[in-house]
């Protein structure tokens, strides 16, 4: 009788009070707060070249966008036009047969515009399924290097001679002082750094054909390498904490000398800590090898017109104002530091101004000059499991090493790893495609 009397009180309330209808021209969702600022900022120019259309931005959690637009797909309802997804999320779209896949297949447009030729090649590999593009890459996201100029100069390190990672790692055991001072920020209870050097070093969570990789000999190696830096008596890297405010007095105080720093996290940096003016510069990430791969990538976003769109030639010429209109990249670029994966955008006069913050580095021609090594990342329907079991793996793996050392932790890792892999790949088995 309460469920009874709840429905006919809510049914009678949706009555008399109907949800009012959209009645913009295209509706996009993002999941970004810097994206959905810029995107209306941006929108009252391409209504103007466009009469009588009008365009609406939403903000949606991302956790929502992939809950909401799935089960969307599936009812056809509240489906928007255009839809930003984050990188881990995009391959949760992409499973089934492709002519189910609710995006829009733009590989022909891309092809006939000729932006598969201008766009970094790599940033297509995550919304790429069967050899179909489904995603229109939002950024790059080169990694670079952060650290205190002050400190590094300070304490004898000369930045330009950490050519690999060994050099930074032997200039790192010289300098840190356990509980008061470390190389570098690393996290020895998730997978976020690993990840990236993963990346770094040609290897990740799911290869091309979406097979899984990550209990792969790359990955074996990776973590024997890695869990010495943040575990152990020799240790050079430590993990502040995941809160902004834990950071930003970890870099005030010297606590961490330098840190992963992709293109958004500078602009991340500059507002946060802004004590740090002039302190602060960048450079490539040390590579593995001599001579070898100098950056990585973290992070990414891609556009997709869903089927359901009525007007999907509109929603692709707004997807190319927003995304590829130069303008729109300059001033976009001032805001949020994120370079466009367009590389004839690479010219414009914004990514060559120095910066005051960064020591008066151009810091937008320094994360350019990167772009082209940025490594491909390849996404499943599984990645954010991977991700998961891949950072249990470090914890334990960690926790291992502190306890024991280097007796048995090659096995150790071994077993760890495998354990993970083979759980994800269960449930990959149950699904048909």
């Amino acid at each position: 009788m309460v469920i009874v009397v709840l429905m006919l009180v809510s049914g009678s309330w949706l009555l008399f009070h109907p949800i009012p209808q959209n009645t913009a021209t295209l509706r996009l969702w993002t999941f970004a707060t810097v994206h959905c600022d810029a995107y209306k900022q941006a929108v009252p120019g391409f209504e103007a070249q466009h009469p009588g259309v009008t365009v609406d931005v939403e903000l949606v959690h991302g956790d929502a966008i992939t809950s909401r637009l799935q089960s969307a797909f599936w009812a056809s309802l509240d489906v928007p036009d255009l839809v930003e997804v984050e990188i881990s999320q995009a391959g949760a779209f992409f499973r089934g047969p492709v002519a189910d896949v609710g995006f829009v297949d733009l590989t022909d447009w891309l092809k006939q515009s000729g932006y598969l030729d201008r766009i970094v090649k790599s940033r297509f590999s995550p919304y790429t399924s069967r050899g179909r593009v489904f995603g229109l890459p939002h950024d790059v996201h080169p990694v670079m290097l952060a650290y205190r100029r002050d400190l590094f100069e300070r304490l004898g390190i000369d930045a330009d001679k950490l050519q690999t990672w060994d050099d930074f790692v032997h200039e790192g055991r010289r300098v840190t002082k356990r509980g008061h001072r470390y190389m570098i920020q690393f996290s020895d209870v998730t997978s976020q750094n690993l990840e990236m050097l993963l990346f770094q070093r040609g290897g990740g969570y799911f290869d091309a054909n979406g097979d899984l990789l990550m209990d792969n000999e790359i990955t074996v190696e990776t973590i024997k390498w890695y869990i010495p830096l943040v575990a152990g008596s020799h240790l050079i890297a430590s993990d502040p904490g995941a809160s902004d405010q834990a950071f930003t007095r970890a870099v005030e105080d010297g606590y961490i000398l330098s840190f992963i720093c992709p293109d958004w996290r500078s602009r991340l940096i500059e507002r946060n800590v802004p004590q740090m003016a002039g302190k602060m510069a960048l450079m490539p990430l040390p590579a593995f090898t001599r001579g070898g791969r100098r950056t990585s990538t973290w992070g990414g976003t891609m556009l997709g017109i869903t089927k359901h769109c009525r007007n999907k030639e509109l929603a692709w010429q707004l997807a190319q104002y927003l995304y590829f209109d130069r303008q729109q990249l300059a001033a976009r670029y001032r805001e949020t530091n994120i370079l466009s994966p367009l590389k004839p955008a690479w010219d414009l006069p914004v990514l060559r101004e120095p910066r005051p913050y960064w020591s008066d580095q151009p810091i937008g021609k320094l994360y350019a000059e990167l772009a082209e090594q940025v490594p491909p990342q390849y996404v499943s329907p599984f990645t954010s499991l991977a991700k998961e079991k891949l950072g249990q793996v470090v914890s334990a793996c960690a926790s291992y090493y502190s306890s024991h050392g280097e007796e048995g932790f090659e096995a150790f890792v071994r077993v760890r790893l495998k354990q993970a892999a083979d759980d994800v790949r269960r449930q990959m088995e149950r699904n048909p495609f």
